[in-house]
């Protein structure tokens, strides 16, 4: 299924603009673990203020990697047993959506391409900045912090395509994107940042969207 995104909403970018911590604490959860192709879509650490979240980028335009929109089902999924009174014991039979293992469904039988899903702005959009205080309750009490973030204009658009091992799951994964119009995706979502409508599309009019191919040099046995 070829999917069109459009934001309605800014869209704030998650991923560490410094290198050590995004390798410490953020590709590390990775399954594969750190990838260099993560580490270069950053851009140097002088360039970026301390404690700001960006957006990965190279010489096409910024992005989101892939595995980022499986989060997005894997929250959404789970927001929907809060949300939804349909979740009967049937219902995550058929969908292998068990609130103890559909975060294995979803990492198993959910498949988002291309690896690098780029953002389109409007016409006369750019990127800013947005700073914002964060409050957190700790044993010595409250304590707020100043974060900033890459942001992206309401009317951005995003281009993916979406597949699935089980027939079934195409009916969740449409109950996923029509809830991002409420529950948005990435930064601060809690906010109303990120919030989203969608539509089915027959073909992708993203020209930066290459067929997969293999990026690999195969042995000569191959």
């Amino acid at each position: 299924m070829l999917v069109r995104i459009l934001f309605e909403t800014p869209v704030l970018g998650t991923l560490s603009g410094n290198k050590k911590v995004f390798t410490d604490f953020q590709a590390n959860k990775h399954p594969e673990g750190t990838q260099q192709e993560e580490l270069d879509a950053i851009p140097l650490s002088e360039q970026i203020e301390k404690g700001s979240t960006i957006f990965p980028r190279d010489e096409k335009g910024y992005f989101i990697w892939d595995y980022q929109w499986k989060g997005f089902f894997k929250e959404t999924i789970e927001a929907l047993y809060h949300l939804s009174g349909n979740f009967t014991k049937e219902y995550q039979k058929k969908f292998g959506i068990h609130p103890y293992r559909y975060k294995k469904t979803v990492d198993k039988l959910i498949m988002v391409y291309p690896r690098k899903c780029y953002f389109t702005m409007p016409e006369g959009g750019e990127l800013s900045i947005y700073e914002r205080p964060l409050r957190g309750q700790t044993m010595q009490g409250e304590r707020i912090c100043l974060t900033r973030s890459e942001m992206l204009p309401a009317g951005t658009v995003s281009e993916l395509e979406i597949r699935w091992n089980n027939d079934a799951l195409g009916e969740i994964i449409e109950h996923c994107l029509d809830s991002g119009k409420e529950l948005g995706t990435l930064q601060f979502r809690s906010g109303g940042y990120g919030r989203f409508i969608w539509k089915q599309v027959d073909s992708f009019a993203d020209t930066r969207i290459a067929k997969q191919e293999l990026e690999c040099k195969p042995a000569a046995i191959w």
